[in-house]
């Protein structure tokens, strides 16, 4: 009997001091990714704003009703970037060459070609020009950066990363269950000693 509270004393400080250790410290290469990953949605964003502004001022003027159908081509294509940003499972189902970093940039490159590709009457509006400048070359920046860290292989990295934290959040979600029913078996055990008492 006083072997197995012994054993008790010793399991338990044990079992809370794995839980601390698993769940307390975020990977910080991941965090950095998830930040990039929000800046470029941002910066996508934005160029979806600026290519909405310049299919609208294109359709109204009736300048060009080519570059009002190419600008909602780039709203499009701007728009699919900030979904793919988001990792969502659906989105990387149907476009596997988007879960490869290289892909991605790619991608993010040929956005900032399209909102950067202005017609001539665009050097008049010197506000939405400014735009589409600093639109289009912060998400070739990100772009670049997203092909390069795809030729070095930091994609696969952080696939691998990810998935020992979730195989971590499974191991505390476990240990939490594996409390959980110890303290239901020790609760059964005091109500079955108590009955035998009486």
């Amino acid at each position: 009997m006083e072997r197995s509270e012994e054993h008790e004393e010793i399991a338990e400080p044990s079992t809370g001091a794995l839980r601390s250790r698993l769940s307390n410290r975020p990977d910080p290469f991941l965090v950095v990714c998830r930040c990039f990953g929000f800046v470029t949605s941002l910066i996508a964003i934005l160029c979806v704003v600026v290519n909405v502004l310049a299919a609208i001022r294109s359709f109204r003027d009736s300048h060009d009703l080519f570059d009002g159908i190419f600008r909602c081509y780039a709203v499009v294509i701007s728009c699919f970037v900030v979904l793919v940003e988001t990792e969502w499972g659906f989105i990387l189902k149907f476009s596997k060459v988007l879960e490869f970093w290289a892909g991605r940039g790619m991608l993010q490159i040929f956005v900032a070609v399209m909102t950067r590709a202005f017609p001539d009457y665009m050097t008049q509006k010197k506000d939405l020009l400014l735009l589409q400048n600093i639109a289009s070359y912060m998400l070739l920046a990100c772009g670049l950066i997203y092909v390069i860290c795809g030729v070095l292989c930091i994609g696969f990295l952080k696939r691998a990363r990810q998935k020992k934290e979730i195989s971590r959040e499974q191991a505390v979600k476990d240990l939490e269950e594996i409390d959980r029913r110890r303290e239901e078996l020790e609760q059964m055990l005091v109500e079955h000693r108590s009955r035998d008492d009486v």
